[in-house]
């Protein structure tokens, strides 16, 4: 019997070997990932658990901004009546900018203004501009240290000329004739110590600087709400709480991302996030907020919030 002989057309080989060398990368490739992604998770480095849209999006956004809004354990008291005296708040033209957009001033909104309030702050969805405007304006008018001898007073930069004071034209005259004149919120030694923790380690989306250094609107209120909460006794911690709330309000994209992010990175529900944390640089400043908004374009995560709202860094 002859022996069979087997042809094999070269090129025929070289293609079915190549399909298996493509196949056999595509393997290799595939388990590479996955023990990558395995140590990645194990070490805490990319640990990114889904954030879904659409419902989800729209719990965490209302974590972020509870539709009953936050209330922090101090009251609006005489403030109102003060700023009006003093000069900072002029009544006739703080009305006209809500009447201009939409937003006319409630009976309760005018009374806190003109007659003091025993009820305490509390922003929501619908009194989130008002607040702003009216802590902005306590912000500049209290007289504090921080203005007096802080950052911004020594910054080389003639008081008047930020945008928190010169853009402030709802007071009788410019701002710099009521800058930290009146005891719109008067502090003791103790209290001061508290509202310096605070304002020295709390910042905002807009800037790098912190609340000690109020060159914006926003900073200035917060200044001005820390102020009062400090007054009337309540500690760094609950001021830094009430930051994440209130800030959250006014920069509603920026703490969406955040609360995504800390969803998806570390597990953690809004309300479980630690505000000091939250509030420093980091993750509150300029620089925090671009470093969120890139790892979550990085990891797919970039979503508008549900709804807008917040202010401008304008009255």
């Amino acid at each position: 019997m002859g022996k069979i002989t087997l042809s094999i057309n070269p090129k025929i080989a070289l293609i079915v070997i190549g399909i298996l060398l493509i196949i056999l990368a595509s393997f290799l490739a595939g388990q590479y990932a996955d023990n990558l992604d395995k140590k990645s998770s194990s070490d805490g480095s990319k640990n990114t658990t889904s954030v879904k849209s659409g419902a989800d999006s729209a719990s965490v956004y209302a974590e972020v901004n509870p539709p009953e809004g936050y209330e922090v354990n101090a009251v609006y008291g005489n403030i109102g009546p003060k700023l009006i005296a003093a000069g900072v708040i002029d009544l006739e033209k703080f009305k006209a900018v809500y009447d201009r957009s939409g937003q006319p001033l409630t009976e309760e909104q005018l009374d806190i203004l003109t007659k003091g309030s025993n009820a305490k702050i509390k922003i929501t969805p619908q009194n989130s501009y008002f607040l702003l405007n009216f802590l902005w304006a306590a912000g500049v008018g209290n007289k504090n240290s921080i203005l007096d001898k802080g950052p911004m007073a020594n910054s080389g930069t003639a008081v008047g000329n930020f945008a928190s004071t010169g853009g402030w034209t709802l007071g009788k005259g410019n701002a710099t004739s009521f800058y930290s004149k009146s005891e719109i919120a008067k502090v003791s030694s103790e209290q001061q110590k508290a509202l310096e923790d605070f304002a020295n380690n709390s910042y905002r989306p807009c800037c790098p600087n912190p609340t000690a250094f109020p060159d914006c609107n926003h900073g200035m209120a917060m200044l001005g709400l820390g102020e009062i909460m400090a007054s009337q006794g309540l500690s760094a911690k609950e001021m830094f709480e009430a930051f994440k709330y209130f800030n959250a309000f006014w920069f509603p994209q920026n703490y969406f991302d955040m609360a995504r992010y800390f969803k998806a990175k570390e597990g953690k529900a809004w309300k479980d996030v630690d505000a000091r944390t939250l509030a420093g640089f980091d993750y509150s400043s300029s620089n925090g907020t671009q470093k969120i908004t890139q790892w979550l374009s990085d990891n797919n995560l970039n979503e508008k919030a549900p709804s807008s709202g917040g202010g401008g860094c304008g009255v």
